[in-house]
Formats: C-alpha cells, structure tokens, sequence
C-alpha cells in the first residue's frame, strides 16, 4: 500500500473523526479541515499527538490550496434541527463546498470521493431504494437545503467528471450511528439513548412506525475507503448502509431495554417531509467492494450505549438552539 496525503473535509465530526482515525492508522498523511459548527476537538483530541495528523480550522465554502492526493468530502450537517437552521449556509456548504474541493482535485489530479446521502431519494415510493432510483424531493420544503444540496453537489462531482476528467467517487450514505454522535445533534439514535438513560420519556413522532435503516459506523467507514480504493471504472453512486430495516418503536424499546431504563413513549406531530420509510439496496455495494455490514443492530447500540455513559452532557452544547 502506498501512503498517500489525504484531506477530509468535515473531519472533526461524527463520521470525519471516525475516518481520519483509520487514515492515520493506515499510515497516510492526514490533513483534517473543519469548521466546528456541530462537530468538536474532542472527537480528534487523540489523534492530534500523531506526526501524520493536521487539524485545521477552515470553512469548506472558502477556497483552501493544499496538495493531496485524495479528498473525502464530508462537511455538512446532517441532522435536520442543524441543516435547517440555517438553510442557506447548509445548501453554500454542500455546493460551494464540492466546487472547492472538485477545483483542488482538478489542480492536483487527485481522487475526491462526496459523501452523499439517502436523503437524495426523499421520501420514497420505491422500497428499497437502488441508486438508479431518482427520487421524490419536494425541492421547497424546510428538508431541500440539505436534500437539494447533497444532489447538486452529486451533479456537480459527475460534471466535473465528464468535462474535466476529475476522478470521482460517489456514496450514498444511509443513517449511521455509533460512539462520537453529538448527543445534541437530534438524530433519532442519540436522542432516545440520552432520553432514556435520564429516564425521560422517548418521542416518537407520528405512529412510530416510519421505519429507518442503521448502519454502524465502523461498518460505513469500510464502506468508504473502499470505494475509495476501488477500480477508477466504478466511480457510484453506490448506497452504503445496513439493509435490515427497524421501527422508530421498535429502536425505542431497544434502546429502553439496553438501558434498562424506566422512560416511556411519548408521540408528537410528525414533521414536514418526513420520510415514511428507508432502506438500502445494497446489491452494488455486495458486488462491486465486496462490501455489507458485519454489526447487527443491538451489538452497536450496546457500544453506542457505553459511548453516551462515558462522557458528560455537559461538555456538550447544542450546536443550535433546536435541541
């Protein structure tokens, strides 16, 4: 394996962090830029002693020049209380943001992979999702800044591919979970493991029975350096996710089991453009990487579980005030 210069774009987050510890591991040179706006030091704090670790503080929708080799795209914020607060930042940051980065891979010929997500499928009429499937997005809605982002990025990674012969690569990542979630980042995952194990009740929205997909982020980050390290004839989209599909109830009792806590359901509204169901069709992934999830469901919420009981909420701030 050659050891190569690596940017990750977004790397002090939950899934940044996660990266960047087995980029570093693996040898490489790693150059992690973030803004810290739901992300914090703590979760690269231990990577920071490492000759082959470089933090930065930069704002992906401003120009950076660095020399790389590869890049991984991963700055935005992905939960919706984040995104939507402010929209108009969120859609700069996933455009501005792969206009930059796709510029830098064009200049130092570099291999520059976009964490996309499921979010580009909407609410979908097609169960389960494969990448040829196009979507159902209100391009109007309070979702769109992130929806409609995360697909122009997409379209401009594919421009930049076919014009400028930019080597890109594609994934399409569905919900992930695991140790690092900011606990305030109101994903349903850390909201219901920091409701029940302070015993308060866990909220459901709607019925409850909107189902997710969760993949556990040791599995995702797999994913994504393989794809990464993948025949340049392959370049995605690809959807990297688990395919064992849950109840919004059925993780809620999961969860309150594993806890052992006391909590007890509490429904509200569901929110505007919510989807109704989720769920990967992972047959390319399966044959193109050789790649599919290895940790079921329970095993990774008793470690995410661990995760939340060893830190403290108080070091934590809700990056907005939506949570």
């Amino acid at each position: 394996m050659s050891l190569k210069r690596i940017l990750v774009t977004g790397g002090a987050g939950f899934l940044g962090s996660h990266l960047c510890e087995r980029l570093v591991a693996r040898g490489h040179d790693v150059i992690c830029i973030d803004n810290f706006f739901t992300s914090q030091k703590s979760n690269v704090e231990h990577l920071l002693a490492n000759k082959n670790f470089e933090l930065i503080r930069h704002d992906v929708t401003h120009p950076l020049w660095l020399e790389v080799d590869e890049i991984y795209n991963l700055a935005c914020p992905a939960a919706p209380g984040h995104y939507q607060y402010n929209p108009i930042k969120t859609m700069k940051t996933s455009v501005m943001g792969a206009i930059n980065v796709l510029g830098m891979a064009k200049r130092c010929r570099a291999k520059v992979l976009q964490a996309s997500t499921s979010e580009v499928y909407g609410d979908p009429d097609v169960h389960p999702q494969p990448e040829s499937y196009r979507g159902n997005v209100n391009p109007i809605g309070p979702r769109a800044c992130y929806d409609e982002g995360k697909r122009a990025a997409e379209t401009l990674f594919f421009d930049y591919h076919r014009s400028n012969r930019v080597n890109i690569r594609v994934v399409r990542i569905f919900n992930t979970y695991g140790p690092r979630m900011h606990p305030f980042d109101g994903r349903v995952v850390s909201n219901f493991i920091r409701q029940a194990i302070a015993g308060e009740d866990i909220t459901l929205f709607g019925d409850g029975n909107q189902s997710r997909s969760f993949c556990f982020v040791d599995d995702l980050i797999e994913g994504m350096i393989r794809m990464m390290d993948g025949p340049d004839d392959f370049v995605g989209p690809v959807n990297i996710g688990n395919p064992h599909e849950f109840t919004m109830k059925q993780l809620a009792e999961m969860v309150i089991e594993l806890t052992g806590s006391r909590s007890k359901l509490a429904f509200k509204p569901l929110p505007a453009d919510d989807p109704r169901q989720r769920q990967p069709d992972i047959t390319l992934a399966r044959t193109r990487l050789a790649w599919e999830p290895k940790v079921p469901l329970r095993e990774g919420l008793a470690r995410t579980i661990a995760y939340f009981r060893s830190i403290r909420l108080e070091d934590y701030r809700a990056p907005t005030p939506n949570y």
